[in-house]
């Protein structure tokens, strides 16, 4: 399935210079997007990974769908002030500005294997926070998989761990 029919761009947004990869419509295609869940979730199973971890927020939509299909926890990372419980944060750089991650320090354990889930990899910053907060509780990453990745940023250069991307913009 060439999943690029089900990725829109939007120019300019969130704001002026960027070329937003847009989900929506692969969210709208229910073939498009359990393609997506299966490449993922056929790779794992309870074996190899403990949790899922998605980062805020479409790395909800298919974190959730992945774990689910796994039959792992998913753990959410979130924007500061969002989880109500114990929480470990980190400061991470974005491909257009600045930004905290939010983690609830009991939803990992230590030497848990925790495998990253995301729409799309940018300059990395953000798996890069996540990666950091998964090893600050003592537990293993896995891997990152996300649907997109725009490999002109080159942030694999900058990431430590295994990557894998369904679309990849060079």
């Amino acid at each position: 399935m060439d999943l690029n029919l089900y990725i829109k761009d939007i120019v300019d947004f969130p704001k002026k210079g960027i070329v937003f990869k847009d989900i929506s419509p692969l969210l709208a295609n229910p073939k498009a997007f359990a393609h997506v869940i299966d490449n993922i979730a056929n790779k794992y199973n309870t074996n190899s990974v403990d949790k899922i971890i998605g980062l805020d927020a479409r790395g909800f939509i298919f974190g959730a769908a992945v774990a689910y299909k796994i039959g792992v926890p998913f753990v959410m990372v979130r924007k500061p002030g969002k989880l109500p419980d114990q929480c470990i944060s980190i400061n991470y750089q974005l491909e257009y500005g600045q930004n905290t991650f939010e983690l609830h320090e009991n939803s990992i354990s230590v030497n848990d294997k925790v495998l990253i889930v995301d729409d799309l990899l940018a300059t990395g910053g953000s798996v890069k926070a996540v990666s950091q907060l998964i090893k600050t509780l003592h537990a293993e990453v896995v891997a990152l998989e996300c649907v997109i990745e725009l490999g002109f940023l080159n942030a694999r250069k900058n990431l430590d761990i295994q990557i894998n991307a369904q679309i990849n913009y060079d």
